[in-house]
């Protein structure tokens, strides 16, 4: 039987090895980054408002396009991601950039053992809360970096998307809501680039919305709101159709594809 920190070692080695192919996809859009696109959402920044002059912690930052632009709408940021090639193009960018962002490699989990500073702001998206077993030691540690008064903010994908398995045709419903064990799955490409000839091997945890929402206010954070949406921003599932408005949606709309969540530390 595996540990946890066997199951950490193979998703990072899975990681580091995604970051070059993401880089150059189509679905990050580097080079518009760099010339100054934003790659955040409308509705993340409508949702933190003014950044500038804030504190913000980005927590699983990938490659640090998110954490570069809430520094280019003039938030202190410092970005956190467990992968050392991500962490190695996060810096490289931000000093291409000529931006002041501070990456940090390691854990999500043990982000509080090198990051002492407390935050306005924390934020984390998409595809973060599936690496981890536990989300209690989530939740607090969100709490322990959060100042008085500051603001949890996450979307992510729903929790009812990682009950089905997608890697042989049509999705099948495989997966627990509330399941426990581990999840193992290996596969050709990632998301960003399906023809990649990189070998994925992923351990994931699947979280209810309850679990999520618990880890949360035990830890003595206040829901602001719990948001639930049939759209994705992203093209990542498949047979998604693309709306009028840019969003993908499944064909029969049965299930909702993301959340999102606003927290305070009061």
């Amino acid at each position: 039987m595996k540990n946890n920190d066997d199951f950490f070692r193979t998703n990072k080695e899975t990681w580091n090895k995604k970051v070059d192919v993401h880089a150059k996809s189509d679905m990050y859009q580097l080079e518009d980054f760099k010339q100054g696109k934003l790659s955040l959402m409308p509705y993340e920044i409508d949702a933190l408002g003014d950044v500038t002059g804030k504190k913000l912690l980005h927590l699983q930052c990938h490659f640090g396009q998110d954490t570069l632009s809430w520094s280019r709408l003039g938030a202190n940021c410092t970005g956190v991601d467990f992968s050392d090639e991500g962490i190695k193009l996060a810096q490289s960018l931000n000093d291409e950039l000529g931006l002041d962002v501070k990456f940090v490699c390691c854990n999500v989990l043990d982000t509080s053992e090198l990051i002492k500073d407390t935050f306005d702001v924390v934020f984390t998206s998409y595809g973060v809360i599936g690496w981890l077993p536990d989300l209690k030691p989530w939740g607090k540690m969100i709490a322990d970096r959060l100042k008085k008064g500051g603001i949890f903010f996450m979307a992510e994908f729903h929790p009812i998307v990682w009950m089905f398995d997608y890697l042989e045709g049509d999705p099948k419903m495989k997966y627990g809501y509330m399941q426990e064990e581990v999840i193992y799955e290996e596969y050709e490409g990632t998301y960003a680039n399906e023809t990649s000839k990189i070998k994925s091997k992923e351990y994931g945890w699947n979280h209810g919305l309850s679990e999520v929402v618990n880890a949360l206010t035990e830890a003595g954070l206040h829901i602001e709101y719990l948001k639930e949406f049939d759209e994705s921003p992203y093209d990542v599932l498949p047979n998604l159709v693309k709306t009028d408005s840019g969003m993908f949606v499944t064909e029969d709309k049965l299930y909702p594809l993301i959340f999102t969540i606003k927290a305070a530390k009061i």
